[in-house]
C-alpha cells in the first residue's frame, strides 16, 4: 500500500472509531509553525483527550503509518512541498491546566498542564497562583510538550528544574509515567527528544512566592526579550545550537553577517542568532541562508555551527 492510500485508509478508520476526532487533510503547515513557512501535510489528527490520542496512535500503528508529533511549531521548519505523512497535534482538553494545593505544609503547589498548553499560559497561571519558578517561560513560544522535549529555558531557568512528572503515550498507545529525575534533561534535550513519546501531561512543583516580585521578573524578562530579539518577525528563535566555548550569535556577528539575506529570509539585524521571515520566505530560502552562514563562520573562525531548528520534509 502506498503512502497516499495508507493515509486515506487511516483517515477513514479514525473517522469510524473516533467520530468526534478532528482530522484535517492537506493542512498548510505554515499555520502551525512560528516561522509561518511550510506546505501541506497529507493528514493531521488533533486529538482533544488522552483517550482519542491513544486510539489515534493504536490505529496508526495497525496501519503502519508513522506519526510525527507536533507542538506549537516554534522549533520547526517545514519543507515548501509540505510533508507527505501523518502529523499528530494535541488540542482540546489537552490544552488544560489544573492547580493542586499542597497536601502537606511545606510541600509546595503543583501545576498539572496538558501537553498542548502554551508555556506562556502556564507561566501566567503560576503568577496568578503566586507561584515562582516559571517566570523564565513567559516569553517562550512553545507548548508544554515541546518545552519538556527540548528542556526549554531562558534567563537561567529551565523546564527540568521544576518538572516532577510526565504522562506520555508510546507509539502503540501504552501510557508511560516518567519522573522528572528520569527525563534525562540536558542542554535543549531530554529522553523525549527522539520523538518516540507523545507528551500528554506534565506536572510542575512550584514554591509560593511574592506576586509582585514574580510579576516584576516576568516584566523584566519581557522587556529584555523585546529589546534584544526580533519579535516583530516570524522566526523559530535561535537558529543554531550553542557551540562549545562560544555563542553562535557572537560568531555570526563577528563575521559581519547581520542583515545577510537570501530571498525572504534574513539574519536578523537585531539578533544575529535569529533567522527571520521577512514576509515571503520559503523553506529553501532559510536553508540556503543557513548554509551560507555556516560556511562563512567556519571559514573565518574554524567553528562549525549546527542547526537547533528541526526540518520536516
Amino acid at each position: 500500500m502506498d503512502q497516499r492510500k495508507r493515509l486515506e485508509r487511516l483517515g477513514a478508520v479514525l473517522r469510524d472509531r473516533c467520530p468526534a476526532l478532528e482530522l484535517r487533510e492537506n493542512e498548510p503547515m505554515s499555520r502551525h509553525t512560528t516561522f509561518r513557512i511550510g506546505g501541506p501535510v497529507r493528514l493531521m489528527a488533533l486529538p482533544g483527550t488522552e483517550e482519542e490520542a491513544r486510539t489515534v496512535l493504536q490505529t496508526a500503528r495497525e496501519l503502519e503509518a508513522e506519526p510525527f508529533f507536533l507542538g506549537n511549531g516554534s522549533n520547526l521548519l517545514v519543507a515548501d512541498e509540505g510533508y507527505d505523512g501523518f502529523v499528530i497535534k494535541l488540542a482540546g482538553a489537552l490544552e488544560g491546566l489544573r492547580a493542586v494545593p499542597p497536601e502537606e505544609p511545606g510541600l509546595g503547589w503543583r501545576l498539572e498542564a496538558g501537553g498542548a498548553l502554551l508555556l506562556s499560559r502556564l507561566s501566567r497561571a503560576a503568577l496568578e497562583h503566586g507561584l515562582t519558578g516559571l517566570e523564565f517561560a513567559q516569553g517562550i513560544p512553545g507548548s508544554v510538550g515541546g518545552g519538556v522535549t527540548m528542556n526549554a529555558g531562558a534567563y537561567g531557568g529551565e523546564i527540568g528544574q521544576v518538572l516532577v512528572q510526565v504522562a506520555a503515550l508510546e507509539k502503540d498507545g501504552t501510557e508511560r509515567l516518567v519522573s522528572g529525575d528520569d527525563c534525562g534533561f540536558g542542554y535543549r534535550r531530554s529522553c523525549f527528544s527522539g520523538g518516540d513519546l507523545l507528551i500528554c501531561r506534565a506536572v510542575f512543583a512550584l514554591p509560593e512566592g511574592d506576586r509582585e516580585e514574580i510579576s516584576a521578573r516576568m516584566e523584566d524578562f519581557a522587556r529584555r526579550r523585546k529589546e534584544k530579539q526580533p519579535l516583530e518577525y516570524p522566526s523559530a528563535g535561535s537558529m543554531f545550537k550553542r557551540p562549545p566555548g562560544h555563542f553562535a550569535a557572537a560568531l555570526i556577528d563577528q563575521c559581519g553577517l547581520k542583515g545577510l539575506t537570501v530571498g525572504g529570509a534574513q539574519v536578523s539585524e537585531k539578533h544575529a542568532g535569529f533567522v527571520i521571515n521577512r514576509g515571503d520566505a520559503t523553506c529553501a530560502d532559510v536553508l540556503a541562508l543557513v548554509e551560507l552562514v555556516r560556511e562563512r563562520v567556519l571559514a573565518r573562525t574554524g567553528v562549525e555551527l549546527e542547526m537547533e531548528v528541526k526540518v520536516l520534509r
